[in-house]
């Protein structure tokens, strides 16, 4: 066919519907984040009973609370090397396995020691899921996808946290030694199945390029693109990344070797490029106002806010909290949908904006309840919704798009390490924060508290306005050349733009002149 009888029109590809391959490994890997949600939210309600049968003070139960952040460290800080070793794939069983291990443990706790070793096994299992889940996930999505599929650990975090909240409150009523066990220990069964289901996912289309296994990457691509081009495509900027020429059609070659010496962390921490500097601050402070914003606060210690907010009643403190996680739940889901559409910038500053607003309302509805010698129902009023806003806020950005961010913006052969780094940047402030959140509000007021962390909610907010560029729709390979230049990252944009068009060009005209007899 012609256009008006000369050229060869060109008819594009009509655009296919998601892969839902590709969303079903998302999904499953994205599922062990949920072991970690279910423990941040049974943890704030297991921790009245537990310190009630174990008669424990208010500084244990602060190091019990945030020290699985703490041991997640030696997860997170493995994950990066075990990830390059055995594969993203064995990772997540090996994490899970670790997490059902810890488990158990602290569902058979005689004592508090005894409960902290199972946290420290937990913490561990923990530490590797956070760090391998959005990699895993964001090395197999689709470009058109990617920040739908990068969000669903946030998703699966918040789906965890709800469903601990839940324990709670149906555990709540049976025998104090046994009801706080229970809530610890049933975390063990959703883990095994988890564990059989991962077995049934692709290993990494880029870990297997990286192990020179270019035949099996290839199948891979395919079962999770849109397209056979677009899977044709993405090869090629693989084997470009990794330094594989785009000529080689072997299914099998030499594993891609790195210099001695371990050049990654020199490339990422001693020696960066520009580009890379700047991808790895991003990066850390994603991590770090995601933490010192105070959602772990909240959702750690929800009941304890609310009983300063005058609700005594503990069911009706579990029942409210269960709100928080039904709120973070929807809300989660609604970024989720929306991150592709939208961009993953302007979710974030306007998730952070809300945040600045609500924590500041709720501080100041904590401070008036504080200093009152009645009970101030417009506060009260007050304080119940600020604190479901934050979190609602949270949600929308801020939570999943951390993960989205981190997850895609390194370049392929420090994506391991750096998100391990960013795991361990999040995990320290997390714990930081859960272990001394009591101790703060006894020492500058609760209202106090979070007046402070909306005020870091506002160097957050120019923190990311300034240096974080907008990465919809960028391929993987591609993430540096937005980068280098902290307060110019939109002419880099333009620059990209400019280089996409210009090959989409050479292939229209390579088409054409192919289709000429």
């Amino acid at each position: 066919m012609t256009n008006n009888g000369s050229t060869p029109a060109f008819d594009p590809p009509k655009r296919k519907k998601k892969n839902m391959f590709a969303v079903l490994c998302g999904v499953l890997a994205s599922m062990n984040s949920m072991l970690l949600g279910y423990d941040i939210g049974v943890m704030s309600g297991a921790s009245i009973y537990i310190k009630k049968d174990l008669n424990i003070s208010d500084t244990q139960v602060e190091i019990l609370a945030g020290i699985l952040n703490v041991y997640s460290l030696i997860g997170s800080a493995a994950a990066g090397r075990t990830s390059d070793w055995i594969g993203r794939r064995y990772t997540i069983v090996l994490a899970v396995i670790i997490f059902f291990a810890g488990a158990l443990l602290m569902g058979f706790a005689t004592n508090y020691a005894f409960l902290m070793f199972g946290r420290f096994i937990t913490g561990i299992g923990v530490g590797y899921a956070m760090m391998i889940a959005p990699v895993y996930t964001t090395e197999v999505a689709p470009v058109s996808y990617r920040g739908f599929l990068s969000s669903l650990p946030e998703v699966f975090i918040n789906i965890g946290i709800l469903i601990g909240y839940c324990a709670n409150l149906g555990f709540s009523n049976f025998r104090l030694d046994l009801g706080w066990r229970l809530m610890l220990g049933i975390a063990a069964v959703p883990a095994v199945f988890l564990g059989i289901g991962v077995l049934a996912m692709p290993e990494s289309p880029r870990w297997l390029v990286m192990q020179g296994r270019l035949g099996e990457a290839k199948k891979v691509l395919y079962k999770t693109s849109d397209s056979d081009e677009e899977a044709e495509f993405r090869l090629a900027d693989i084997k470009e990344a990794a330094g594989i020429p785009l000529d080689c059609t072997d299914d099998v070659v030499e594993p891609v070797k790195l210099k001695k010496g371990d050049p990654v962390w020199k490339d990422l921490l001693v020696h960066p490029t520009p580009a890379v500097r700047h991808i790895l601050i991003s990066a850390i402070g994603l991590h770090f106002f995601q933490q010192v914003t105070g959602v772990d606060a909240v959702v750690l210690y929800s009941p304890r806010i609310f009983e300063k907010a005058g609700i005594d009643d503990d069911n009706k403190k579990l029942l409210a909290t269960m709100a928080v996680g039904f709120v973070k739940t929807i809300f989660i889901l609604v970024a989720t949908f929306m991150v592709d559409k939208f961009g993953r910038r302007p979710l974030l500053l306007t998730s952070v904006g809300g945040m600045i607003v609500s924590l500041f309302f709720l501080g100041l509805g904590l401070t008036v309840i504080d200093q009152s010698t009645h009970t101030i129902h417009w506060a009260v009023v007050l304080c119940l919704v600020t604190i479901l806003s934050n979190v609602g806020f949270f949600s929308i950005g801020l939570g999943p798009i951390t993960w989205v961010y981190s997850s895609e913006i390194f370049p392929l052969k420090l994506r391991a390490q750096g998100c391990s780094f960013g795991v361990a940047v999040n995990r320290v402030m997390s714990g930081t924060i859960s272990m001394t959140f009591i101790s703060l509000y006894k020492a500058i007021t609760i209202g106090g508290a979070f007046f402070l962390f909306s005020g870091i909610s506002v160097i957050s907010w120019v923190f990311f306005y300034t240096l974080l560029p907008e990465t919809k729709g960028t391929s993987l390979e591609d993430m540096e050349l937005l980068f280098g230049t902290f307060f110019k990252w939109k002419s880099n944009a333009k620059e990209l733009k400019k280089k996409k068009m210009m090959m989409m060009m050479d292939a229209e005209i390579e088409m054409g002149s192919n289709s000429q007899p």
